[in-house]
Protein backbone atom coordinates (compact mmCIF):
# COMPACT_ATOMS: atom_id res chain seq x y z
CA UNK A 1 0.00 0.00 0.00
CA UNK A 2 1.21 3.30 -1.16
CA UNK A 3 1.31 5.50 2.26
CA UNK A 4 0.47 8.84 0.77
CA UNK A 5 -2.94 7.21 -0.40
CA UNK A 6 -3.69 5.02 3.12
CA UNK A 7 -6.23 7.31 5.14
CA UNK A 8 -5.27 8.61 8.31
CA UNK A 9 -7.52 8.32 11.14
CA UNK A 10 -8.63 11.52 11.29
CA UNK A 11 -9.54 11.02 7.58
CA UNK A 12 -11.45 7.89 8.89
CA UNK A 13 -13.33 9.38 11.19
CA UNK A 14 -14.47 12.75 9.19
CA UNK A 15 -15.64 9.99 6.73
CA UNK A 16 -17.78 8.26 9.47
CA UNK A 17 -19.15 11.49 10.83
CA UNK A 18 -19.73 13.28 7.71
CA UNK A 19 -20.45 10.30 4.95
CA UNK A 20 -17.46 12.17 2.85
CA UNK A 21 -13.59 13.20 2.02
CA UNK A 22 -12.11 15.34 0.45
CA UNK A 23 -8.67 17.43 0.16
CA UNK A 24 -7.23 13.75 -0.69
CA UNK A 25 -3.97 13.59 -2.58
CA UNK A 26 -4.24 13.47 -6.99
CA UNK A 27 -4.77 10.07 -8.68
CA UNK A 28 -3.49 11.39 -11.87
CA UNK A 29 -1.08 14.68 -12.56
CA UNK A 30 -2.30 17.06 -14.91
CA UNK A 31 -0.13 15.78 -17.64
CA UNK A 32 -2.16 11.89 -16.92
CA UNK A 33 -5.40 13.67 -16.84
CA UNK A 34 -4.76 15.53 -20.43
CA UNK A 35 -4.11 12.05 -21.72
CA UNK A 36 -7.07 10.59 -20.29
CA UNK A 37 -9.00 13.71 -21.22
CA UNK A 38 -7.80 13.47 -24.86
CA UNK A 39 -8.41 9.19 -25.12
CA UNK A 40 -12.14 10.11 -23.99
CA UNK A 41 -13.72 10.65 -27.21
CA UNK A 42 -12.34 7.05 -28.45
CA UNK A 43 -15.01 5.65 -26.08
CA UNK A 44 -17.44 8.73 -26.39
CA UNK A 45 -17.34 7.43 -30.51
CA UNK A 46 -18.86 4.51 -29.14
CA UNK A 47 -22.13 5.95 -28.31
CA UNK A 48 -25.25 5.20 -30.76
CA UNK A 49 -27.63 7.54 -31.69
CA UNK A 50 -29.49 8.96 -29.61
CA UNK A 51 -27.29 7.75 -26.89
CA UNK A 52 -25.52 10.57 -24.70
CA UNK A 53 -22.60 10.31 -22.07
CA UNK A 54 -24.29 8.78 -19.23
CA UNK A 55 -25.20 5.53 -21.17
CA UNK A 56 -22.04 4.62 -20.71
CA UNK A 57 -22.55 2.36 -17.46
CA UNK A 58 -20.60 -0.24 -17.03
CA UNK A 59 -18.03 -0.25 -20.09
CA UNK A 60 -15.09 -1.22 -17.71
CA UNK A 61 -16.52 -4.87 -18.45
CA UNK A 62 -15.44 -4.38 -21.94
CA UNK A 63 -12.89 -1.32 -22.29
CA UNK A 64 -9.64 -2.16 -20.50
CA UNK A 65 -9.10 1.72 -20.75
CA UNK A 66 -12.15 2.55 -18.47
CA UNK A 67 -11.01 -0.87 -16.50
CA UNK A 68 -7.75 0.50 -15.72
CA UNK A 69 -8.75 3.15 -14.50
CA UNK A 70 -11.12 1.57 -11.82
CA UNK A 71 -8.43 -0.90 -11.23
CA UNK A 72 -6.03 2.07 -10.14
CA UNK A 73 -4.11 1.08 -7.01
CA UNK A 74 -3.98 4.39 -5.20
CA UNK A 75 -7.98 4.71 -5.52
CA UNK A 76 -8.28 1.25 -4.19
CA UNK A 77 -5.45 2.22 -1.04
CA UNK A 78 -8.28 5.00 -0.69
CA UNK A 79 -11.08 2.63 -0.55
CA UNK A 80 -9.18 0.30 1.75
CA UNK A 81 -9.34 2.88 4.14
CA UNK A 82 -13.28 2.75 4.41
CA UNK A 83 -14.34 -0.34 3.61
CA UNK A 84 -11.56 -2.47 4.90
CA UNK A 85 -9.30 -5.15 3.03
CA UNK A 86 -11.58 -7.21 0.90
CA UNK A 87 -13.97 -5.06 -1.32
CA UNK A 88 -15.05 -5.33 -5.36
CA UNK A 89 -15.57 -2.82 -8.27
CA UNK A 90 -19.00 -3.38 -9.80
CA UNK A 91 -20.07 -0.03 -11.36
CA UNK A 92 -18.68 2.66 -13.32
CA UNK A 93 -20.75 5.69 -15.24
CA UNK A 94 -20.12 9.00 -16.35
CA UNK A 95 -21.35 12.53 -15.64
CA UNK A 96 -20.81 14.88 -18.30
CA UNK A 97 -22.39 18.51 -17.90
CA UNK A 98 -21.75 20.62 -21.19
CA UNK A 99 -21.30 24.60 -20.74
CA UNK A 100 -24.28 25.87 -19.85
CA UNK A 101 -26.50 23.07 -19.67
CA UNK A 102 -29.68 23.05 -17.55
CA UNK A 103 -29.33 19.17 -16.59
CA UNK A 104 -29.11 18.97 -12.68
CA UNK A 105 -28.62 15.92 -10.50
CA UNK A 106 -31.48 16.15 -7.85
CA UNK A 107 -30.90 15.51 -4.15
CA UNK A 108 -30.67 11.44 -3.82
CA UNK A 109 -29.30 8.50 -1.67
CA UNK A 110 -27.58 5.76 -3.84
CA UNK A 111 -28.25 2.91 -1.47
CA UNK A 112 -32.06 3.95 -2.05
CA UNK A 113 -31.40 3.15 -5.91
CA UNK A 114 -29.28 0.12 -5.31
CA UNK A 115 -30.81 -3.63 -4.73
CA UNK A 116 -27.97 -4.25 -2.26
CA UNK A 117 -27.70 -5.85 0.95
CA UNK A 118 -26.03 -4.57 3.49
CA UNK A 119 -25.24 -0.95 3.14
CA UNK A 120 -21.07 -0.98 2.90
CA UNK A 121 -20.38 0.85 -0.48
CA UNK A 122 -18.41 4.01 -1.37
CA UNK A 123 -18.39 6.07 -4.62
CA UNK A 124 -15.28 7.79 -5.71
CA UNK A 125 -15.84 10.94 -8.17
CA UNK A 126 -12.88 11.38 -10.39
CA UNK A 127 -12.53 14.80 -11.97
CA UNK A 128 -11.67 14.82 -15.22
CA UNK A 129 -11.02 18.80 -15.70
CA UNK A 130 -11.32 21.49 -12.69
CA UNK A 131 -15.02 20.84 -10.95
CA UNK A 132 -16.30 23.99 -9.16
CA UNK A 133 -19.72 25.32 -8.25
CA UNK A 134 -19.66 27.53 -11.25
CA UNK A 135 -19.64 24.00 -13.77
CA UNK A 136 -21.98 22.63 -11.84
CA UNK A 137 -19.69 20.47 -8.35
CA UNK A 138 -21.83 18.13 -6.86
CA UNK A 139 -23.23 19.03 -3.38
CA UNK A 140 -23.47 16.78 -0.20
CA UNK A 141 -25.15 17.37 3.11
CA UNK A 142 -22.68 16.52 5.63
CA UNK A 143 -23.74 13.69 8.28
CA UNK A 144 -26.75 12.99 6.05
CA UNK A 145 -26.04 8.88 5.74
CA UNK A 146 -26.46 8.62 9.36
CA UNK A 147 -30.91 9.54 9.00
CA UNK A 148 -31.27 6.32 7.25
CA UNK A 149 -32.89 5.53 3.88
CA UNK A 150 -35.50 8.65 3.56
CA UNK A 151 -38.27 8.69 1.36
CA UNK A 152 -37.85 9.92 -2.43
CA UNK A 153 -40.74 11.03 -4.64
CA UNK A 154 -41.01 9.66 -8.56
CA UNK A 155 -40.98 13.47 -11.15
CA UNK A 156 -41.34 13.88 -14.52
CA UNK A 157 -41.70 17.68 -14.03
CA UNK A 158 -37.77 18.25 -13.59
CA UNK A 159 -34.48 19.36 -15.40
CA UNK A 160 -32.90 16.19 -12.95
CA UNK A 161 -31.69 12.89 -15.02
CA UNK A 162 -33.04 11.29 -12.11
CA UNK A 163 -36.69 10.39 -11.98
CA UNK A 164 -36.90 9.83 -8.60
CA UNK A 165 -35.63 12.38 -5.88
CA UNK A 166 -36.11 13.27 -2.18
CA UNK A 167 -38.46 15.10 -1.02
CA UNK A 168 -37.92 18.75 0.06
CA UNK A 169 -37.75 19.14 3.76
CA UNK A 170 -36.46 15.50 4.54
CA UNK A 171 -32.60 17.25 4.81
CA UNK A 172 -31.04 20.48 5.75
CA UNK A 173 -30.46 21.66 2.21
CA UNK A 174 -28.26 24.67 3.76
CA UNK A 175 -25.78 23.26 5.15
CA UNK A 176 -24.89 21.00 1.71
CA UNK A 177 -20.76 21.70 0.83
CA UNK A 178 -19.39 21.39 -2.76
CA UNK A 179 -17.32 19.15 -3.93
CA UNK A 180 -14.77 21.44 -5.89
CA UNK A 181 -11.99 19.17 -7.34
CA UNK A 182 -9.40 19.68 -9.20
CA UNK A 183 -8.01 17.77 -12.84
CA UNK A 184 -6.41 14.52 -11.28
CA UNK A 185 -8.49 14.49 -8.11
CA UNK A 186 -11.37 12.45 -6.51
CA UNK A 187 -13.85 12.50 -3.35
CA UNK A 188 -15.30 9.57 -1.55
CA UNK A 189 -18.83 9.28 -0.31
CA UNK A 190 -20.92 6.75 1.48
CA UNK A 191 -23.61 4.97 -0.10
CA UNK A 192 -26.11 6.74 2.12
CA UNK A 193 -25.31 10.55 1.62
CA UNK A 194 -27.81 13.17 0.32
CA UNK A 195 -26.32 14.47 -2.56
CA UNK A 196 -27.38 16.12 -6.25
CA UNK A 197 -25.57 19.04 -8.23
CA UNK A 198 -27.07 22.61 -10.11
CA UNK A 199 -26.58 23.13 -13.77
CA UNK A 200 -23.75 23.82 -15.43
CA UNK A 201 -23.99 27.91 -15.77
CA UNK A 202 -20.11 28.34 -17.40
CA UNK A 203 -18.50 27.97 -20.48
CA UNK A 204 -16.40 24.87 -18.84
CA UNK A 205 -17.57 21.10 -19.79
CA UNK A 206 -17.79 19.69 -16.45
CA UNK A 207 -16.76 15.82 -16.45
CA UNK A 208 -16.72 13.43 -14.13
CA UNK A 209 -16.38 9.36 -13.55
CA UNK A 210 -18.34 7.59 -10.81
CA UNK A 211 -16.71 4.59 -9.62
CA UNK A 212 -18.92 2.04 -7.33
CA UNK A 213 -17.20 -0.29 -4.78
CA UNK A 214 -18.44 -2.56 -1.98
CA UNK A 215 -17.45 -4.92 0.26
CA UNK A 216 -17.35 -8.59 -0.27
CA UNK A 217 -20.43 -9.05 1.97
CA UNK A 218 -22.53 -7.04 0.06
CA UNK A 219 -24.99 -9.06 -1.67
CA UNK A 220 -26.98 -7.47 -4.91
CA UNK A 221 -30.64 -8.84 -6.27
CA UNK A 222 -30.22 -9.99 -9.76
CA UNK A 223 -34.01 -9.53 -10.04
CA UNK A 224 -33.61 -6.10 -10.13
CA UNK A 225 -30.13 -5.67 -11.46
CA UNK A 226 -29.50 -9.07 -13.58
CA UNK A 227 -26.40 -8.01 -15.10
CA UNK A 228 -24.43 -7.57 -11.92
CA UNK A 229 -21.12 -8.33 -12.17
CA UNK A 230 -17.68 -7.89 -9.65
CA UNK A 231 -14.16 -7.51 -9.70
CA UNK A 232 -12.62 -8.46 -6.66
CA UNK A 233 -10.32 -5.17 -6.15
CA UNK A 234 -8.42 -6.33 -2.67
CA UNK A 235 -8.63 -9.36 -0.29
CA UNK A 236 -10.45 -12.49 -0.87
CA UNK A 237 -13.87 -12.88 -1.75
CA UNK A 238 -15.07 -15.51 1.37
CA UNK A 239 -18.73 -14.79 1.07
CA UNK A 240 -19.22 -15.63 -2.86
CA UNK A 241 -22.67 -13.70 -3.17
CA UNK A 242 -22.22 -12.49 -6.57
CA UNK A 243 -21.77 -13.38 -10.44
CA UNK A 244 -17.57 -12.53 -11.05
CA UNK A 245 -16.67 -10.48 -14.07
CA UNK A 246 -14.36 -11.45 -16.82
CA UNK A 247 -11.55 -8.82 -17.56
CA UNK A 248 -11.42 -6.86 -20.80
CA UNK A 249 -8.44 -7.15 -22.90
CA UNK A 250 -9.87 -4.85 -25.87
CA UNK A 251 -8.99 -1.42 -25.84
CA UNK A 252 -12.26 0.18 -26.06
CA UNK A 253 -15.30 -1.70 -26.41
CA UNK A 254 -18.67 -1.10 -25.51
CA UNK A 255 -21.03 -4.32 -23.67
CA UNK A 256 -23.48 -6.09 -25.57
CA UNK A 257 -26.20 -5.39 -23.23
CA UNK A 258 -27.42 -1.86 -22.70
CA UNK A 259 -26.68 -1.44 -19.00
CA UNK A 260 -30.28 -0.16 -17.09
CA UNK A 261 -30.39 2.75 -14.61
CA UNK A 262 -31.15 1.82 -11.60
CA UNK A 263 -31.94 5.71 -10.41
CA UNK A 264 -34.40 5.74 -13.80
CA UNK A 265 -35.93 2.34 -12.40
CA UNK A 266 -39.30 1.77 -13.43
CA UNK A 267 -42.23 1.67 -11.20
CA UNK A 268 -42.10 -2.20 -10.91
CA UNK A 269 -39.06 -2.17 -9.14
CA UNK A 270 -39.89 1.18 -7.17
CA UNK A 271 -41.00 -1.37 -4.25
CA UNK A 272 -38.12 -3.37 -4.31
CA UNK A 273 -35.69 -0.39 -4.75
CA UNK A 274 -37.56 1.25 -1.00
CA UNK A 275 -36.25 -2.26 0.98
Amino acid sequence: MNQEYSLTPEQKRFYNENGYLLGLPPIYTREEMRKLTDDLPQLMALLRPGETPKDIREWHETSRWLFDICMNPKIHDLVEGILGPDFYLWASSFFVKEPHTKETVGWHQDAYYWPMVPHNSVTVWLAFGDVDEENGAMKIVPGSHKSGILQHRRSTVTDSILTLELERGSFREDTAVSMRLKAGEVSLHDDAAVHGSPANSSNRRRVGLTMRYSGTNVKNDLKVNPNFKTYLCRGVDRFQLNLVGVEPFERFARPAFVATSIEEAGPEHESILKG
